[in-house]
């Protein structure tokens, strides 16, 4: 096996990360030694991420020091949340701190190994051939999770568990993730307390505390949550977690002080910091709030993964805090880094027409949030055709706008749909109560919000209730008339799982499967990791199958 891992090796495509030349062609020159012939390398992140889009990576060697201030542990965060390299590609960090072991061994998404400075070839090809290995041992489980099969990859977890124990924690982890993602929480608290009697690691104290948070065991996961911290304070994401247990309780302040903990331990994290943000914003706090957010677009000069609400969350909160000037200068240099943009454009109308209201100049404000509306439709289209996300936020900061200047039918209509969409998003709804609560409507907010509430709630029942008739037929021309109504996630998901499900007993229609696709990749844009998205992606995986249809997600 060793010797085929070792010929397997000069068939790998390699991309080396450093920002200095000299240390790539250095770097090339020893894996070409060592037979590797397809070799790339980026100076950048942002090349980086041009070049995993364009190429299948099998293994990527990245020094820890990049561009810009940030590190490659956070380059491999990026990468990884935003699905650009598959599980199957060995991502090493090279460094010369000896004390990043620690580190590494503490990260959520940990790289497969690490070279300490200087190495040899035969260093090299030795960490090379161990992670090569170890993706080869867990690969089945990687196909399936990339397949969509959930019920399969948990299957393949339980082979290496029985087959391969040098690898079992890592099939273990993978098995409670896996049980979470498919919301079978009490199976997915089971792995881990098996875990912790064998072996006390963070990651499966973490994922115990999560299915406690699930089963609303608030005060436990925030218990398990503490423990982890004491024992292992670099394990960044309990922080996070945490912080999401103070607000389920009501407690913002505290989610917001837990987060900047962690956010000042890791200030290159630009999620961490649009989340300290976010928080801070809705507790009023403005200059935390400003501080997170323009460090947010600072960390991600450069990337692209830099979003419009990036620029118009910092502008919001300068209009906030009367500094009109700085929140237009935000949105000019927004214009111009996402030139051709229309939602940049968009938002870019939004924050002159609160700035121009801030300064009392009411009729002004009016033109541009014409002009905003208008482009809104064309933005609401655009997207809708090409499969892209519309900012969310963005459309609540519009309906502010419309609010102060006197449109209250279109601010009001605004608020219904992204309320609608999103009523199972905390920091959305959150977003929205602030907006009344600025503008003078809080209680007419409140009515408007259980309005929809129980529209939503009435809609659902009339096709769930159809299904139970057993009206399947019925059942899904209701949930297909909900999700094109409102097309929040509950709603997508239980459309598609009545189309699955009357496929199932009827056979394959290729216009409803169609619908069907549609309405599991907008679901999937909202909630890729939601139990509820990953329910019905197993279950068009499974009538896709009995069909003999080949699948495409």
């Amino acid at each position: 096996m060793l010797l085929v891992l070792h010929q397997s090796l000069t068939k790998k495509r390699v991309l080396i990360v450093d920002r200095h030349s000299p240390a790539r062609d250095s770097l090339r020159l020893m894996l070409g030694a060592l037979g590797v012939t397809a070799v790339h390398g980026a100076g950048n992140s942002a090349e980086v991420i041009r070049q995993v889009k364009s190429n299948r990576f099998d293994i990527i060697l990245s020094d820890f020091v990049l561009d810009d201030g940030r590190d490659g542990q956070q380059l491999l965060e990026e990468l990884r949340h935003a699905h650009l390299i598959p599980l199957a590609t060995v991502y090493m960090i090279i460094t010369s701190e000896r004390g990043y072991t620690n580190v590494v061994a503490l990260a959520e998404l940990a790289p497969d190994d690490y070279l300490i400075k200087p190495f040899t070839s035969e260093q090299l090809q030795a960490r090379l051939v161990r992670a090569i290995y170890k993706k080869h041992v867990l690969r089945k489980i990687y196909e399936q999770i990339e397949r969509g099969e959930l019920h399969e990859a948990i299957a393949a977890c339980d082979r290496v568990i029985q087959q391969q124990p040098l690898y079992q924690f890592d099939a273990l982890r993978f098995k409670g993730e896996l049980l979470h993602q498919l919301g079978r929480t009490g199976e997915a608290e089971e792995v881990y307390r098996r875990v912790l009697e064998g072996r006390v690691v963070p990651w499966a104290k973490m994922g115990l505390a999560t299915a406690l948070r699930d089963r609303n065991a608030l005060d436990e996961a925030e218990q398990l949550a503490g423990q982890v911290l004491q024992e292992a304070p670099e394990y960044l994401s309990a922080y996070d977690f945490l912080a999401s247990v103070h607000e389920a309780q009501g407690r913002l302040k505290d989610a917001q002080q837990v987060l900047q903990r962690a956010a000042d331990a890791s200030p290159h994290n630009t999620v961490r910091q649009r989340l300290v943000g976010d928080v801070a914003a809705r507790n009023k706090d403005l200059l935390a709030a400003e501080k997170a957010y323009g460090k947010v677009i600072e960390r991600s000069k450069g990337s692209s993964l830099r979003t419009v609400d990036d620029f118009a969350n910092l502008s919001r909160v300068l209009v906030e805090r009367g500094d009109v000037d700085a929140s237009r200068k935000v949105a000019a240099d927004m214009k111009r880094e996402l030139r051709g943009d229309k939602q940049a454009e968009l938002a870019a109308l939004v924050t002159e027409s609160l700035c121009l209201e801030f300064e009392g100049a009411t009729d002004k404000a009016q033109q541009f949030v014409d002009q905003a509306l208008s482009l809104q439709q064309e933005v609401e289209s655009e997207g809708a055709a090409k499969g892209r996300s519309v900012s969310q936020r963005l459309a609540i900061d519009l309906a502010h706008a419309c609010y102060a200047t006197g449109k209250q039918q279109a601010a009001e209509k605004i608020m219904r749909q992204v309320a609608a969409e999103n009523h199972e998003d905390s920091h959305l709804i959150g977003h929205i109560n602030n907006v009344f609560e600025k503008t003078g409507q809080s209680d007419a907010g409140k009515v408007l919000l259980e309005q929809v509430g129980r529209e939503i709630v009435d809609l659902n029942n009339k096709g769930v209730l159809a299904a139970r008739a057993g009206d399947f037929e019925g059942s899904v021309q209701l949930l297909i008339q909900a999700a094109d109504q409102v097309p929040n996630l509950q709603f997508l998901v239980n459309a598609a799982k009545a189309i699955y499900t009357l496929m199932d007993q009827k056979g394959w229609n290729p216009a409803l499967a169609e619908r069907a696709f549609d309405y599991l990749q907008r679901a999937q844009r909202k909630d890729r990791k939601s139990p509820k998205v990953a329910s019905a992606r197993q279950l068009y995986m499974t009538v896709a199958k009995k069909h003999g249809i080949e699948t495409g997600l």
